[in-house]
Order: C-alpha cells, then sequence, then structure tokens
C-alpha cells in the first residue's frame, strides 16, 4: 500500500522548504523542491539584465520548462508509491505548476490539468504569506506582492481540483511541523 502523500505548497518565501527540511530530520521521507535547481540553470543559459520575476518571466520557452517541472513532480509522485513508508511529504505538488501558469497567464495543456486530477494526495497544507520571514534570493524571485498573489492562485487550484487545503499557521518551525504531524490524521 502506498504511503500517505502530504504536499506542503505556499507562496515563495513561506518556510516550505525549512519545514521539510524539520520532517527530513525526524526521519519522514521527504521530496524536495525542484524548481530552485532548474532556476538556476536557467539564469546560467538565459541571464538577462531583467530577471525579476519567476523563471517562467524570463525562460526563452516557458512551456518546455513547465513541461520539466510536471515531469520531475510527477517522477517525484510515481516513487512515493514504491516506496516503503507510511507518510511522505513533497515540497510542493503537481497542481503547483498550473498556479503558477494561471499566475503568469500562460495556457496549458488539457493533459497537465489531467496530470494534476489524476494524480492525488492525501493531504494539502499551504502556508500564507508571511513578511517578516520573506527573504528574496537568486532562485527565488518574485516580489514579497507577487508571492501573495501566488498564494491565491495556489489556495485557487487546490480547491477547482477537490482538494481542502489546511492553512498553517504563523509559528515557529516546530510548532508549525506539530501542526502539520498532528493534522495528517
Amino acid at each position: 500500500m502506498p504511503p500517505k502523500r502530504i504536499v506542503i505548497t505556499g507562496a515563495p518565501g513561506t518556510g516550505k522548504t525549512v519545514i521539510i527540511k524539520e520532517l527530513e530530520n525526524l526521519g519522514y521521507y521527504c521530496y524536495h523542491e525542484i524548481i530552485r535547481d532548474m532556476t538556476a540553470e536557467a539564469k546560467k543559459v538565459e541571464a538577462t539584465p531583467k530577471q525579476v520575476s519567476n523563471p517562467l518571466v524570463f525562460v526563452k520557452d516557458p512551456m518546455e520548462f513547465n513541461k520539466q517541472l510536471i515531469s520531475g513532480r510527477k517522477q517525484h509522485y510515481d516513487h512515493s508509491q514504491i516506496i516503503k513508508e507510511s507518510l511522505c511529504f513533497f515540497d510542493r505538488g503537481i497542481p503547483d505548476v498550473l498556479a503558477y501558469m494561471d499566475f503568469f497567464g500562460q495556457e496549458y495543456p488539457e493533459s497537465f490539468k489531467n496530470i494534476g486530477t489524476d494524480n492525488r494526495y492525501d493531504h494539502i497544507f499551504i502556508l500564507p504569506p508571511w513578511k517578516s520571514i520573506y527573504i528574496s534570493d537568486n532562485e527565488r524571485l518574485e516580489s514579497f506582492e507577487e508571492a501573495q498573489e501566488l498564494h491565491k492562485h495556489l489556495s485557487h487550484t487546490y480547491k477547482n481540483l477537490g482538494y481542502h487545503p489546511i492553512i498553517v499557521p504563523k509559528a515557529p518551525i516546530a510548532e508549525r511541523t506539530s501542526f502539520v504531524l498532528e493534522n495528517i490524521g
């Protein structure tokens, strides 16, 4: 029987990766976000002086970038079906790709939505934007205002796919991690 699949999602800079690392430190199986490496690589190949937002804004072929991203997340999902764990956690899920494409006004094929619909997670935890912890860096290119809008798109996308995202309260990492563990049933 495959493990329960739990997504930790939210806009950039909300603390997802820190929670994933904490869960991993506690011995849980975790899938790490892949877009940071993809963004770093895209910046090397397609460097422009106007990199002010998500890589979807500056890559030459946003659809190809998204195909690679959704494929990587699908590989994580597929791998989760064969691991011998009772729980596994994902730093973002397949539907995040759709939310970002919606945010940037990019059309996507029905097959993208089908991947999001056909590969179901058991729980979705969404971290709200939190200005006091938000930091922009070389791979997190969005402004805090964009992060707030992305949060809306993420919530909307997951709800449209039939999920009921649980909002993780703003709190220290240990409390946020405990909240997730207590709410997976």
